[in-house]
């Protein structure tokens, strides 16, 4: 039985299509559609039912996947073990924060490159939310406070950030002073998330009310800089701003506690050695930032 087709079959059925996976796999849609005759034929089955929006699993299909997945993993398992000490190849699929990925993992992603050059690296920057498991990631990297879910995490680093608004907003609708004094206040925000903040050595949170929302931090900031309300936003997208006086800190008696970077992958899958050297690479990376960021 071919790995090649398997594996096919197990990105069509997270894809739940043949295009869908077709540009997971960086190959045709006929080159994916015939790997899934060709195993449809060998197993006597039909594994997929076509529709018009994609493709369904059958009875069949639905038992075979998570066989062929845990069959794909250990394959890989297996051509790590006999790979050259440190040698990567194949493809890392990742996904990454479009308003913190590119100025502070970027680099990190390039160097793996240059060094395993048998590695095919293909990165998403987005700051929507990526569901790793149906749009085929083998991992993603999350900035903030995680939620509770399904998937492995794993803390590479620290972030830092901090309530902040422009003069003329604080000068309008004037400063607050407390968690509670937020709720009388316009929050710039990605959606409905709450905030938490620090009430001496307890974490208070508080679920602020705005009418302006975006769902990138460079949006947010211009938003602030413009006077539209109070952002809570990383220190590497404000320093700039705060630094110019366009935008003043707010609410310093009760800063935000530090955040998290993280990288985090399905746990169903086997933790592939790529997606380890990735994580191990960011450890360092953010190690190095903190070290030479206190010697200042």
């Amino acid at each position: 039985m071919n790995i090649e087709e398997l594996r096919t079959f197990v990105e069509v059925a997270d894809a739940r299509g043949v295009s869908g996976a077709a540009r997971r796999l960086g190959v045709s849609k006929s080159i994916v559609s015939r790997r899934l005759l060709r195993l449809e034929a060998e197993l006597g089955v039909r594994l997929l039912a076509r529709t018009t929006r994609g493709a369904a699993l059958t009875e069949a299909g639905v038992t075979f996947r998570d066989h062929a997945a845990r069959a794909c993993a250990e394959i890989d398992s297996a051509r790590e073990t006999i790979l050259p000490t440190g040698e990567l190849r194949g493809r890392l699929r990742i996904a990454a924060p479009l308003s913190f990925g590119p100025t502070h993992v970027a680099s990190v992603i390039a160097d793996m490159a240059r060094l395993h050059p048998r590695l095919h690296i293909h990165t998403s920057y987005t700051d929507r939310f990526v569901d790793l498991v149906a749009e085929g990631y083998d991992c993603a990297i999350r900035v903030g406070y995680l939620p509770d879910s399904n998937l492995l995490s794993r803390r590479v680093g620290p972030i830092y950030g901090k309530l902040v608004a422009s003069p003329a907003y604080i000068e309008a609708h004037g400063s607050p002073e407390t968690p509670e004094d937020l709720l009388d206040h316009q929050a710039l925000m990605q959606g409905t998330e709450s905030w938490q903040l620090m009430d001496g050595d307890r974490i208070v949170t508080v679920h602020p009310q705005g009418r302006f929302k975006a769902d990138n931090g460079t949006a947010l900031v211009a938003a602030a800089v413009a006077g539209l309300g109070i952002g809570y936003l990383p220190d590497g997208l404000t320093d700039e701003y705060l630094a110019s006086g366009a935008l003043v800190p707010v609410m310093t008696r009760h800063p935000p506690p530090p955040a998290g970077i993280y990288v985090v992958r399905p746990s169903d899958q086997h933790p592939a050695l790529k997606v380890r050297v990735l994580t191990d690479m960011l450890i360092a990376c953010f190690e190095h930032s903190s070290r030479a960021a206190s010697s200042i």
